[in-house]
C-alpha cells in the first residue's frame, strides 16, 4: 500500500514523499521502501519546492557555478540554479550565472563528460544533485568523474539520501533517514528479506518500478 509524507520549510516549500514498502530490488541492494520521486522530478511546482526546501540547507558563502543533475533531475537542477541565484549564492562565472548539465555513461558504466562540457566542470565549483542515494556507488562515480575532469566538488544534493555524507562528501536532502527510520538496504547477498522468503516485488532504478510476476 501506497504511504505519502509532506515536509513544509520555513521557505514555503511543501514537498510530498510517496513511498511503498515491500521487498525491491535495485541494481546495487535490496530494500524495503520504493521511493517515488517521480512527480517530484517531472512537475515543475514539485520540483521547485524541492529545489527551495534545498537551498536553505546551504550556507550562504557556499560558491556554486556548476550542478551535475545525475537521474533525471535536470527540472529540479534548473529551479535549484535559480533560487542559489535568488538568494544571493556566489559564482566564480564571469556571467554570474550556473551552468546545469548532465553527464553520460560509457560502455564500462564510467561517468563522462564531452569536450564541450568540460569547461563547465574544470576548476568550477560543483553540486551534484542525485534522486536518491541509498548505497552511494552511484554518488561515488559521479564524485570521481568530477575530480578527474578537475572540478572543485562543493557537495551532494538529493531528494531522499540514507547517508549524510560519502567519504567526507556532505549529502544535503529533503528526505532521510529521519523521516523513514525503518528503512533498510542491503547487498542481496544478505538480504533479510531474501533470508525470510520474501520474493521481489519489483525491480526499481532511476526510471521507476517494474513488477515482478
Amino acid at each position: 500500500m501506497e504511504k505519502s509524507y509532506t515536509k513544509i520549510y520555513t521557505t514555503g516549500a511543501t514537498v510530498p514523499l510517496k513511498i511503498r514498502p515491500g521487498h525491491f530490488a535495485t541494481n546495487h541492494a535490496h530494500i524495503n521502501y520504493y521511493i517515488d520521486v517521480t512527480t517530484l522530478k517531472a512537475r515543475t511546482k514539485e520540483a521547485e519546492e524541492v529545489a527551495q526546501a534545498l537551498v536553505g540547507m546551504y550556507l550562504y558563502d557556499t560558491v556554486i557555478d556548476t550542478i551535475v543533475c545525475m537521474e533525471g533531475t535536470e527540472v529540479i537542477g534548473a529551479f535549484l540554479a535559480e533560487e542559489l541565484a535568488k538568494g544571493g549564492f556566489l559564482s566564480t562565472n564571469a556571467h554570474k550565472s550556473i551552468y546545469v548539465i548532465s553527464p553520460e555513461f560509457n560502455n564500462n558504466s564510467q561517468i563522462i563528460f564531452r569536450d564541450n562540457l568540460i569547461p563547465m566542470i574544470r576548476d568550477k565549483h560543483v553540486m551534484i544533485l542525485m534522486a536518491s542515494v541509498t548505497t552511494g556507488r552511484t554518488l561515488n562515480k559521479a564524485v570521481e568523474s568530477i575530480q578527474y575532469y578537475g572540478g572543485i566538488l562543493q557537495g551532494a544534493s538529493a531528494i531522499f539520501s540514507a547517508m549524510d555524507s560519502l567519504d567526507g562528501v556532505p549529502i544535503k536532502s529533503v528526505f532521510g533517514k529521519k523521516d523513514l527510520p525503518d528503512y533498510t538496504y542491503s547487498d542481496y547477498r544478505d538480504c533479510p528479506l531474501c533470508k525470510a522468503g520474501k520474493k521481489i516485488d519489483a525491480l526499481v532504478n532511476t526510471f521507476g518500478y517494474s513488477p515482478m510476476g
